[in-house]
């Protein structure tokens, strides 16, 4: 081999090994994003929607809290998703009765002022009885 076709040899190679190389971009590490993300959107939901889930199920009974699911809170409104509508009917008497104003009230630092119930599922029924959670 000549000196020519060696340098030439070398430098196809190394042109192809600029085109093959991946180019990485430096970009700044993922975690203080995330964390900023989580302290300011689920940290801040968290504290207000687990204090009214921990009044929930306090307050409403065990036979009808298996068939609720605390599905939204914005703006003070509190979104129930019942899954039958005797349920629903049932939760509603109760509510009426006076159980929503004990909710209101043990809620109020959390800014809860409205209850809505709505007929809905958040469970997908399993032919052997059990409910397989849904992920919208």
């Amino acid at each position: 081999m000549s000196a020519s076709s060696e340098k030439r040899l070398t430098l196809d190679l190394k042109r192809l090994a600029e085109v093959k190389k991946t180019k990485r971009n430096d970009s700044s590490p993922l975690g203080p994003d995330l964390l900023s993300f989580f302290k300011k959107n689920v940290a801040k939901r968290q504290t207000k929607f687990g204090q009214i889930a921990d009044c929930w199920s306090h307050l409403i009974p065990e036979f009808l809290d298996q068939h609720c699911c605390l599905e939204s809170f914005h703006r003070g409104h509190l979104t129930i998703l019942v899954d039958s509508s005797s349920h629903l009917y049932e939760l509603r008497q109760l509510l009426l009765s006076g159980l929503q104003q004990q909710l209101l009230l043990a809620c109020k630092s959390t800014g809860l002022r409205k209850i809505s119930l709505k007929p809905g599922r958040w469970y997908d029924p399993a032919e052997n009885g059990s409910q397989k959670l849904r992920f919208d």
